[in-house]
C-alpha cells in the first residue's frame, strides 16, 4: 500500500491493483481551469472517495474530472470532515507542478 502524503485524509490508501494514480499526458483546459480555481482558493471538495468539486458554491459541471483530480492526487482535502461534508479543496505538490508547467495564458 502507498504510503499517505500530507494533505490527504487518514485511512486513505491505493492499492497496486487499483486505478492509476499518477497523471500522464497532457492536462486538459476544464482540467488547468479547475486547478486554477483551487490554487486561487475558490474551491471545496466533498469529503468522500469520489469527491465533488465546487467552485465559487457551485457544483462544478464536470465530476468526472474532479473525480480524475482527486484520484491523481492533485487536489485534497485541506482538512479533515465527515463523510460528505464540504471543506476547501488544496492543490497537491503534483497540481502545483502540473500548473507550473503550462503557461499561464493556456485555459
Amino acid at each position: 500500500m502507498d504510503k499517505l502524503q500530507v494533505g490527504q485524509p487518514p485511512n486513505v490508501s491505493v492499492t497496486e491493483t487499483s486505478v492509476p494514480t499518477t497523471f500522464q499526458g497532457g492536462p486538459s483546459y476544464r482540467m488547468l481551469a479547475m486547478l486554477r480555481a483551487v490554487a486561487q482558493h475558490r474551491a471545496e471538495m466533498t469529503c468522500s472517495c469520489e469527491p465533488d468539486l465546487y467552485i465559487d458554491g457551485i457544483t462544478c459541471c464536470d465530476q468526472a474530472t474532479a473525480h480524475d483530480l482527486a484520484r491523481y492526487r492533485l487536489i485534497h482535502p485541506v482538512r479533515l470532515g465527515a463523510i460528505g461534508q464540504r471543506v476547501p479543496a488544496g492543490l497537491t505538490a503534483a497540481g502545483h507542478a502540473l500548473l507550473a508547467t503550462v503557461p499561464a495564458d493556456v485555459a
